[in-house]
């Protein structure tokens, strides 16, 4: 598929799409000075606070949907039909291994974030706590991307990762809109709390 610029791929397209996202410019990783000092620690507080906030965030989203999704939950949101990046590492896996497989789960949800904020706004302009909510978790989502992309290029010399994006909203009903979005964000609230349990204790100090 040819390599990508990483921003050109956050572009949601109307079926699951794969490419190669570049994480930074150039045909490899810079020597010095892309990582902050405390990059490693700042990383674990945006997963811990990804993973504290996220069923917030889906109740939320719910009660801003009304009916029948508040009554529903469980039949409407089911996440087994939609499309969601593989996570298969374990506290066991390597510490690379665990590194990308958290880049692919966070570049699809920052694109999905991207999606449903979008969707949120046109169907409830005036719920401003939810878009907040979501405001601040893509905000969060970008910066773990930014420091996943540093430690992938300073300790393992990584700076092209294929990725995958869900299926975007555009052109479907409301109801439609509305029911992807409960799909995805409770997905994420699965996906999220098994990522803090694999990826904390490698971003945990000796």
């Amino acid at each position: 598929t040819g390599v990508v610029p990483f921003v050109a791929l956050l572009l949601l397209q109307r079926r699951p799409v794969a490419g190669r996202a570049l994480l930074v410019t150039g045909s490899g990783c810079p020597g010095h000075g892309l990582c902050r000092s405390n990059v490693q620690e700042q990383t674990r507080r945006q997963v811990a606070l990804l993973n504290a906030t996220a069923q917030d965030l889906f109740s939320l989203y719910l009660k801003c949907q009304g009916e029948p999704f508040s009554s529903e939950t469980d039949k409407l949101c089911n996440p087994n039909g939609i499309f969601f990046p593989a996570f298969r590492v374990n506290r066991t896996s390597e510490r690379k291994e665990v590194m990308v497989a958290m880049y692919k789960l966070f570049a699809f949800l920052n694109a999905s974030l991207g999606n449903i904020t979008r969707d949120q706004e046109e169907l409830n302009p005036t719920a401003k706590e939810l878009l907040d909510r979501l405001h601040n978790t893509t905000k969060t989502t970008r910066g773990l991307i930014s420091n996943l992309t540093c430690l992938l290029c300073k300790n393992y010399n990584i700076f092209q990762v294929d990725v995958s994006y869900g299926e975007s909203s555009k052109g479907k009903s409301s109801f439609k809109k509305k029911q992807q979005g409960c799909q995805v964000l409770r997905k994420y609230v699965q996906v999220i709390a098994q990522a803090a349990r694999v990826l904390l204790p490698h971003l945990s100090p000796p």
